[in-house]
């Protein structure tokens, strides 16, 4: 069936709902249409994809094509090539029609909640109910902005990363990026071609080596075996790092700070607050810019969860995507869900066959709607 013929109408006694259908969640799909799980995947966008094909025109993965395919399905094309977004969003995409998943778009999903031996999941008037609800929405929906954004002056034109898609979008004059994350590089270095880049913040670190074939080769190889193998909460090295992935920027790696100055994007201070409707650094030096390009990040937003999973600072209470408190919940995509990589493509391929393994120990449906015995496989590490 194809993903786009399924309606999401209601429907009742599912044994699992996944939250999000990006490459978390398909990575779990797959492992549970091998199961026979009786599940769906509800996704806000119209097409599998789109998240990716939304963001900035000129965006290549930072992962070779050999790190970015999904279980049952290599990336095609050169193993050593750095895809495009788009080329990501149309694998995607196909990965659905290969493996005819239940994929239902255009489902903003504004609750979930327990009922019964179960949950609820409801979009306006339509309603899911399910066993097992698996959250693969990454947490980051809301972009970051700090609080004197709203002070700038209404001229200039201001835009977070989320919205950005190429320099046409941009007024005349000076960019001022904010925030030298990967995406405040490569944003910066995109729009330098037509426009004065003034380029505000400092980077948590660079990768050391050059980012590129050779790199996909020989070091990128020794990076994901650290972000998927060693820097776990299983390990005391990683459960130390885990505090710092979480609240810093990843470090430059294809975009230098050597890199940017080179293209003439003028590197400055952090942006520290606006003086008459412009934006103005630590040290006071006001910024004449017609355009903000915000790369300040997202922010986790859980309210739609309306389950008591969450410790005081929002996070999800689990361990390895599990939930700790509520049996049936689980947790794919975030940042450090288990290790540093969870939430890149090689990460959430191992975290997806652990859930799918957990989600086996639950007892499922017979055809007669009746539950038999529970199945139990052995836990991967």
């Amino acid at each position: 069936m194809d993903s786009q013929q399924h309606t999401g109408q209601q429907h009742t006694d599912l044994d699992t709902v996944i939250v999000g259908g990006g490459q978390a969640g398909l990575a779990l799909a797959y492992w549970l249409a091998k199961e026979g799980r009786d599940f769906l995947i509800l996704d806000q966008h119209g097409r599998p994809g789109d998240a990716w094909r939304q963001r900035w025109d000129s965006l290549r993965l930072f992962t070779p094509a050999k790190y970015d395919g999904l279980p049952g399905w290599p990336f095609p094309g050169d193993r050593l090539a750095f895809p495009t977004k788009d080329q990501l969003a149309d694998y995607l995409e196909d990965y659905v029609r290969r493996f005819d998943l239940p994929f239902v778009s255009g489902v903003h999903v504004e609750e979930i909640r327990s009922e019964e031996e179960g949950f609820v999941v409801a979009a306006g008037d339509r309603l899911w109910r399910t066993r097992n609800v698996v959250i693969a929405t990454g947490g980051h929906r809301l972009p970051k902005r700090p609080a004197f954004a709203g002070e700038l002056d209404p001229d200039i034109l201001q835009l977070h990363s989320q919205d950005y898609k190429n320099p046409g979008q941009l007024r005349d004059g000076t960019v001022l990026v904010v925030g030298l994350g990967n995406s405040g590089a490569e944003i910066a270095l995109d729009v330098r071609g037509s426009h004065s880049t003034v380029l505000a913040g400092k980077p948590s670190g660079e990768m050391p080596m050059k980012h590129g074939r050779a790199a996909a080769r020989f070091a990128l190889p020794v990076v994901k075996f650290l972000g998927v193998r060693v820097l776990t909460l299983n390990t005391p090295i990683g459960r130390k790092a885990a505090p710092g992935f979480k609240s810093m920027a990843a470090p430059l790696i294809r975009t230098k700070t050597k890199d940017l100055a080179a293209a003439g994007v003028q590197l400055v201070p952090r942006l520290a607050g606006v003086s008459e409707g412009l934006p103005v650094l630590a040290g006071g030096t006001k910024v004449e810019a017609a355009n903000v390009i915000w790369c300040t990040g997202y922010q986790e937003e859980y309210s739609w969860v309306k389950l008591p999973v969450f410790d005081e600072q929002g996070e999800p209470r689990q361990t390895r995507g599990v939930a700790d408190d509520v049996p049936g919940v689980f947790f794919i995509g975030q940042e450090f869900l288990f290790a540093a990589a969870s939430a890149t493509l090689p990460g959430v391929c191992r975290d997806a066959r652990y859930l799918a393994r957990r989600l086996a120990t639950e007892r499922r449906p017979d055809p007669d709607g009746r539950r038999d015995k529970e199945t139990r496989l052995p836990m991967s590490r």
